[in-house]
């Protein structure tokens, strides 16, 4: 796929077309990981980092499931 370099400010950029953007998930503001090798330029996505505490953050009464009966322990789990 062929994409033009545009100027922008002292700096050059380039857009990146819908179709690439929704199959790797970038949005805007999203982080990605720039390098040159051997003369070509590569573009990473850079994915999230998330910890426990971040994620237990985001549960609210809203989005809570209900709690799910799986029954008697078969084997050897450990409750």
């Amino acid at each position: 796929m062929q994409v033009a370099v545009k100027k922008w400010g002292n700096s050059v950029g380039i857009r990146i077309p819908a179709l690439l953007s929704n199959s790797l998930k970038l949005q805007a503001e999203s982080l990605v990981d720039i390098q040159e090798v051997d003369g070509r330029l590569i573009i990473e996505p850079i994915k999230p980092k998330y910890n426990l505490e971040q994620l237990l953050s985001g549960i609210t009464e809203d989005n809570l499931h209900n709690e799910v009966d799986f029954g008697k322990p078969v084997g050897k789990e450990m409750l």
